[in-house]
């Protein structure tokens, strides 16, 4: 009677602890954020459906009790709260409550996620690679042959490294052409573009932007920070024409290239004006790198708010700590707020300035998210500047902005609206 007495005991205290769940805060109290996104991923990995409270301590998780993600956050220096089932209820009552804004959305499905970016770039060379890196999200790294073999078919999400798509090697010519950098790599992109039957390698860009334009209209989930986002545009656009200099693909610039531009083929923006001078560092006026008059100091932009029940995309995407994001540059900076179409949703901008810094839109089956900067805990990234230590930088909010996206392909489909 002992040993079924015990037997029975034993049985409702493992019931009890596997009945209880792991809520990871995410908002001050968290102690790393960055690494929070993993935890969550390797549960939806080990096949858990867990829940992402939207407006909910700055967009909290609540993940099944699992003594190994206990350990994991333990590990990973993330804090967590083990709650019981009445606590998950009254949480789960108090967010469904209508005049609150906030809302429980499920993640079913760990993302397969590519990162397209040369093979010969290090992680911190760029700012996703390297959140994915430090919050130990696994990743693929595909580059043009990939895309074009017809490998984004095995992907729920693709991030686009800060790639120059209008085929002028990220107009790097007055600085560095000399170098055996620039050198190498106009080389390899040029032995891709013979690979596949093209003379320039700005026909071979265009081809790779037809294919993800192609990616996310079939459902894919593109997200794409600093010169990938301008220039992606910009090459849908320009399709058709060229609008590179001689010493890019070995002939003149079409003197029609501008008129002959397609504003309605291009995700984000319209009516923008084309810099061809080859040794000017700029692809177009959608960038106001150089024209803004935003010092350091007071560089910052403020995220929207937006309904967790009526609009849980841009809710999923803007979810933080903080609303007030501190700004950072890139090649491409910030964006022409009246260069941008009238049905793409703006989630952050410095209104004063007249820039959008994060920017949300529909295609086809599929969605796009452009973010504007390089590194945001490296205010203004040079070649050959030293990596950003993640660690220093545990609770950055202009990274969350980066593993929100991450995420967001891991929600029930049948929840997407906008």
């Amino acid at each position: 009677m002992m040993k079924v007495w015990i037997l029975f005991c034993f049985c409702l205290w493992t019931g009890g602890v596997y009945a209880n769940h792991i809520l990871v805060p995410m908002d001050e109290t968290q102690t790393n954020h960055l690494k929070a996104y993993g935890v969550a991923y390797h549960a939806l990995k080990k096949g858990y459906e867990i829940q992402w409270l939207l407006n909910y301590r700055g967009g909290s998780f609540v993940l099944p009790f699992d003594g190994e993600g206990r350990t994991e956050c333990l590990l990973k220096g993330v804090s967590f709260e083990v709650i019981p089932p009445s606590r998950l209820t009254a949480i789960l009552n108090e967010i469904a409550v209508p005049e609150v804004n906030a809302d429980a959305m499920k993640l079913e499905k760990a993302p397969k996620i590519a990162v397209y970016s040369p093979k010969e770039k290090k992680p911190w060379d760029d700012a996703v690679t390297l959140a994915l890196t430090y919050a130990e999200i696994p990743y693929d790294v595909v580059y043009d042959s990939e895309i074009l073999d017809g490998g984004l078919k095995d992907y729920d999400w693709l991030h686009l490294h800060h790639e120059d798509f209008t085929g002028q090697m990220g107009k790097f010519y007055r600085n560095y052409r000399h170098m055996d950098w620039y050198k190498a790599e106009e080389a390899a992109n040029l032995q891709t573009a013979n690979r596949f039957g093209y003379t320039k390698i700005s026909e071979l860009k265009k081809a790779v932007v037809r294919t993800i334009r192609d990616y996310v209209d079939h459902g894919g989930f593109m997200f794409a920070m600093c010169s990938a986002t301008d220039t992606y545009d910009i090459a849908l656009a320009a399709m058709e024409v060229d609008i590179c200099d001689v010493m890019f693909d070995g002939d003149p610039v079409d003197p029609d290239a501008q008129e002959k531009l397609d504003y309605s083929r291009t995700f984000a923006f319209k009516d923008f004006k084309l810099e061809l001078n080859p040794n000017v560092y700029e692809y177009s006026d959608i960038d106001v790198t150089e024209s803004r008059q935003v010092n350091e100091r007071d560089d910052y932009f403020l995220l929207f708010e937006f309904s967790a029940k009526w609009d849980p995309v841009p809710t999923m995407l803007c979810q933080n700590h903080e609303n007030m994001i501190k700004g950072f540059m890139g090649q491409t900076t910030a964006y022409n707020r009246k260069l941008i179409k009238s049905d793409v949703l703006v989630m952050g901008e410095n209104k004063a300035a007249g820039e959008a810094r994060y920017i949300h839109g529909e295609f086809g089956k599929g969605t796009w998210t452009f973010y504007g900067g390089h590194d945001p805990e490296d205010y203004q990234h040079f070649v050959g500047d030293p990596i950003t230590e993640l660690d220093l930088h545990k609770q950055s909010a202009g990274y969350r902005l980066i593993l929100n996206n991450v995420l967001f392909p891991a929600a029930k489909k049948k929840q997407h609206k906008t």
